[in-house]
């Protein structure tokens, strides 16, 4: 057991800001837009689809804009033409950073995200500038709010499931493994557990902290761009006080 909290550092924070500003359908709608466009329209075969049909359920979207978002990426509903483009850059501090973006028009996207950076001392970078500093990892959160569920049980579970580490931390169980891993991982845990977030992401190498001034300036560059709504996700390695 290692590792810092990104639940508790980066997903919760995120989970309800995009709660308050009321943007939850958007940002689902253009995650099962990609994965549809990547894997095509059918959940029963689409295991990436699937999930995120799954997330946006939990969180009531209507059926119909699932149904909507799936046809416009299989091509059967005349609609916008999304483009996926991913931005690496350096928030205050030289803290790193990754935006994913989905857009329908990449020169306002850009100018946006370039603003952005620039408003708050941070500068966009090449392709690959911070992408080093993080791996890809698949990653699953079991909330234990309440204690129930037995430290030591979980752990044997997870890692013969195929995970390769469980973090402990306030109120919930993160299960790491590979990319490859991850569906058996969360196929397995979920048939024992309830699964609050299961996604595969990047998560930091190290973790940087920053002098009260600048983590103010690098959470409103975080704010800044989860305002956009092009804007997918936002990686970072800060280590919030």
């Amino acid at each position: 057991m290692s590792g810092h909290s990104k639940w508790h550092n980066i997903q919760k924070r995120k989970n309800a800001q995009d709660a308050k500003k009321g943007k939850v359908f958007m940002r689902h709608a253009k995650d099962i837009y990609t994965a549809a466009k990547e894997g095509g329209g059918d959940i029963t075969t689409n295991a990436s689809l699937r999930l995120v049909v799954d997330k946006a359920k939990a969180d009531n979207m209507p059926n119909d804009n699932i149904d909507r978002a799936i046809k416009k990426a299989t091509g059967t509903l005349d609609g916008a033409n999304f483009e996926e483009i991913t931005y690496e850059g350096y928030g205050p501090g030289g803290v790193a950073v990754i935006v994913h973006i989905l857009t329908d028009n990449k020169n306002r996207t850009a100018a946006e995200i370039r603003h952005a950076f620039k408003k708050n001392d941070g500068n966009l970078g090449e392709s690959g500038c911070v992408s080093f500093m993080f791996d890809r990892k698949g990653y699953i959160v079991i909330e234990n709010e309440e204690g129930k569920i037995d430290e030591d049980e979980i752990t044997l579970e997870a890692i013969e499931a195929g995970a390769e580490d469980i973090v402990v931390s306030d109120g919930s169980y993160e299960i790491v493994t590979t990319p490859e891993d991850f569906e058996g991982v969360r196929d397995h845990i979920s048939d024992l557990y309830p699964i609050s977030d299961a996604e595969v992401t990047l998560i930091p190498q190290t973790y940087s902290s920053l002098p009260e001034a600048d983590e103010e300036k690098m959470m409103n560059l975080i704010d800044t761009l989860e305002d956009n709504e092009d804007v997918q996700d936002i990686h970072h390695n800060l280590e919030i006080s």
